[in-house]
């Protein structure tokens, strides 16, 4: 049987393992300073799907008071086509909107076809908007200097 729940410091190993496998990890983000970042705001949010004791899939969310956001949302391949993400994702809807949450939005590499798929299945729209970022911090990552686009 799945569940959902909290992310707990437990599960970071396994939780930075299924990114890496899912392909969300990249170069310029390491994926535990990600994570002690998000158990510093709304680590409620921050939920991992759970079978026999092993995670098998993780979503962040977050609510800054306008909008809410879907972050990390990760199926192991084992387990995709089971409703994995689905439940993830309702549930981080259901706390969003418990807060107060009016609207959830995302971002999608355009390449990332099945996830594409995926939020279209589960009535998110695309719009059109230019997404735009500004790094604050550069994490080391072990040697030099980072740069992101």
């Amino acid at each position: 049987m799945i569940g959902i729940r909290a992310f707990a410091s437990t599960d970071e190993d396994a939780v930075v393992a299924l990114w890496e496998e899912a392909g969300l990890t990249r170069p310029w983000n390491d994926p535990r300073v990600d994570i002690r970042r998000k158990l510093t705001v709304q680590p409620e949010l921050f939920l991992v799907a759970v079978e026999d004791r092993r995670v098998i899939g993780s979503v962040m969310a977050g609510y800054d008071g306008h909008r809410g956001w879907l972050y990390y949302l990760a199926t192991a391949p084992s387990s995709r086509g089971r409703g994995v993400a689905r439940a993830l994702v309702a549930e981080a809807e259901r706390l969003l909107e418990a807060m107060g949450c009016p609207k959830v939005q995302l971002m999608v590499r355009p390449d990332n076809t099945g996830a594409r798929g995926l939020y279209d299945a589960l009535g998110y729209e695309p719009f059109d908007t230019w997404a735009t970022g500004k790094r604050l911090i550069v994490d080391d990552l072990g040697g030099g200097s980072a740069s992101a686009p």
